[in-house]
């Protein structure tokens, strides 16, 4: 509604209200015990105002009456109690009538007034007191007890629109994010179209998932603004648990809606959908609310009453991407040499974490690669998904940091080459054309423990340019039937957006020799195995378990992971190597023998632990590292892992 038109429409308003609760007065003023009926009474005012000749929309009065079904004389209950609050002469009329100080109206009064009054309007299911519009006072008997308009609904009738204080902190207006993405305006427009088919059966609830809360809700607002309504949003952690104070909610929702003629959105994050209680009060709500409702949730709910539909709403496609981040990054996209692609097959994001990864570009052009702090920008948009389910490890060794023989270095440089290159062989070069199965990159790290598993997932998060995350599925594994499960797809799902490196450590609590089916237990522990090598094929980052117990793992499985890298215990050789690795240059030495070292028949997790030990006891003597620390932190080391230190091992040490 234009400015000057709402100015019009208020004062035509103001001007009827008034002029509606001059004919209640005058017909309680003039009744004398000879009741009148108020219909007619309307219906000379409406012939006299003429006010949908003039009026772009009905007067606040008549837009309620037709909302809430309201009847004339529960019309003029109404105009009464509004009469009192703006008419002080209605006031005075009130309390002469009824012969008390108390100017406002009781039922008795209104009823003995108007000849098609109806005990009806009196009752808690009639709409006066259902939807709050009239609050009942204290009195002797209900009949005599004064009643009092609702301050929202009195001012909603003088035209002044505002939110229910009583929902302040509850419900908040969600303003229209902008033009969506092509695929998600689909959605938004099949949302809107369900609806406009069922309204003469009342609007059908609208179920939208996906991972991504931002995503969700500029669908929501888009299928409202199509349909032509404002959207109040409401968060499911706002919602109580018990029936009658989440009923009274509800009720109190659907007046303000009705009244701003809007539609709500329900919003429920991961933690809500994992939360029976939380789950039976957004059901709860969901099946007695009358609104237009969307309930927004990363996952299927379900489970509801009334009448639903289920939209999934995913990320922009990836032709989608490719355009916002050109649109996005301007000229400056052509100079980034094609590298555009290369985000756009990493990185799962929508408009708004593509904007906010390119505010890096402008800094980054005055000093540094712009490319690389793009690129870096974009792994922290994608984390907080995963953050709170995983352990973010800090990676800063290239491949001088890891000691292997040659064969096991050239498997993990062939991981590296085809995560770096799956797009263009997948997709320019029509591999995935055929099945969207296997395309994921797995591999089984199997060794002992300290013999380089984690060290090896470091190096290649390092050299790719991904954030690695360590899973440790002995504390995933649930007893619970279904809950492993549940915490496996949380995990891929947070991290599809970035495509980070999954390494799952203590793989043995999961894999186990599969061996006969005896009970419903091994039939769900096969389940277990079977969804992770599901997902870990579907991943389209990369996934790395790792075992100490490659043997117990069933060839079935194995079958279904693309690389097997054997870490072997190290060799004196390959001791040596990691014993000059485990001490930095910049620590002082003196006398360290590397090949004596080399001898301490250890891993090398093993190896670092007695560097550090014989550093700090270094330290502590104000000396540089000797064989004499060495050999303590040896000892010490020895007996944490249970193993003799023979007089072979540190012959010629002091």
């Amino acid at each position: 509604m234009r400015l000057d038109t709402q100015y019009a429409w208020t004062a035509a308003n103001q001007a009827y209200l008034m002029a509606a609760i001059a004919q209640v007065r005058s017909r309680i003023e003039e009744s004398d015990g000879n009741v009148q009926p108020i219909e007619r009474a309307f219906a000379e005012l409406d012939g006299d105002l003429g006010h949908s000749a003039f009026l772009d929309s009905p007067p606040a009065i008549e837009q309620l009456r037709a909302e809430l079904e309201l009847s004339s004389f529960e019309r003029a209950v109404l105009l009464a109690c509004a009469g009192v609050e703006l008419d002080a002469a209605f006031a005075r009329s009130c309390a002469e009538a009824q012969h008390q100080q108390s100017p406002n109206p009781t039922f008795a009064l209104l009823l003995a007034a108007f000849q098609d009054a109806h005990w009806d309007a009196v009752s808690p299911a009639g709409p006066l007191r259902q939807w709050r519009l009239i609050e009942v006072g204290a009195g002797s008997t209900l009949v005599t007890s004064p009643l009092r308009i609702d301050e929202r609904i009195l001012h909603f009738l003088t035209g002044t629109s505002y939110l229910d204080q009583r929902l302040d902190g509850l419900l908040c207006s969600i303003h229209d994010p902008g033009q969506l993405p092509a695929s998600q305006l689909d959605v938004a427009r099949y949302g809107a179209d369900l609806w406009a088919a069922h309204a003469n059966q009342g609007r059908i609830l609208l179920e939208l998932n996906g991972a991504d809360q931002h995503t969700r809700q500029a669908v929501a607002v888009n299928t409202c603004r199509i349909a032509g309504l404002p959207v109040l949003r409401i968060s499911a952690t706002a919602l109580p648990a018990r029936h009658g104070e989440n009923y009274a909610l509800t009720r109190l929702i659907d007046r303000e809606c009705i009244l701003a003629t809007s539609a709500v959105l329900l919003d429920a994050s991961t933690e809500d959908a994992h939360d029976p209680e939380r789950l039976s009060a957004v059901r709860l709500f969901a099946d007695s609310l009358h609104a237009p409702l969307i309930v927004a949730a990363p996952q299927r709910i379900g489970g509801y009453l009334r009448e639903s539909a289920y939209l999934e709403v995913g990320k922009p496609r990836t032709d989608e991407q490719r355009r916002a981040w050109h649109a996005i990054l301007g000229p400056l996209a052509a100079s980034l040499n094609g590298h555009v692609d290369a985000l756009v097959e990493q990185f799962n994001l929508t408009e708004e974490q593509i904007r906010l990864s390119a505010l890096h570009a402008a800094p980054a052009q005055t000093g540094g690669d712009t490319f690389d702090a793009i690129w870096n920008a974009c792994r922290v948009q994608a984390r907080p998904q995963l953050d709170g389910l995983a352990q973010r490890v800090e990676t800063s060794t290239g491949w001088d940091g890891l000691v292997l023989p040659e064969p096991q270095m050239e498997t993990l440089r062939a991981i590296s080459t085809q995560v770096r290159n799956r797009w263009h062989v997948y997709h320019s070069w029509g591999f995935a054309k055929s099945s969207l199965r296997g395309l994921g990159i797995t591999a089984l790290f199997a060794g002992v423990s300290g013999t380089g598993k984690t060290t090896a997932a470091e190096v290649l998060a390092y050299e790719l340019k991904l954030d690695l995350y360590r899973i440790d599925l002995s504390q995933v594994v649930s007893k619970y039937i279904g809950e492993t499960e549940k915490s496996l797809r949380r995990i891929f799902d947070a991290a599809e957006d970035g495509g980070s490196l999954l390494f799952f450590d203590e793989a043995d609590a999961l894999f186990g020799k599969r061996t006969e089916v005896k009970d419903s237990h091994d039939r769900y522990a096969n389940i277990e195995v079977s969804y992770l090598l599901q997902r870990m094929e579907q991943y389209r980052g990369l996934a790395v378990l790792a075992t100490n117990m490659k043997q117990a793992l069933d060839a079935a499985f194995l079958r279904r992971i693309r690389f097997v890298v054997h870490f072997p215990f190290p060799d004196a050789a390959m001791r040596e190597q990691i014993w000059r690795r485990a001490l930095p240059s910049e620590a002082p030495t003196e006398g360290v023998d590397m090949k004596q070292l080399a001898r301490l028949c250890v891993a090398g997790g093993n190896i670092r632990n007695i560097a550090l030990g014989a550093a700090f006891l270094a330290v502590k003597a104000g000396q540089p590292i000797r064989m004499l620390h060495l050999l303590e932190s040896a000892r010490s080391e020895y007996l944490k892992i249970e193993k003799p230190l023979t007089e072979a091992e540190i012959r010629g040490w002091v």
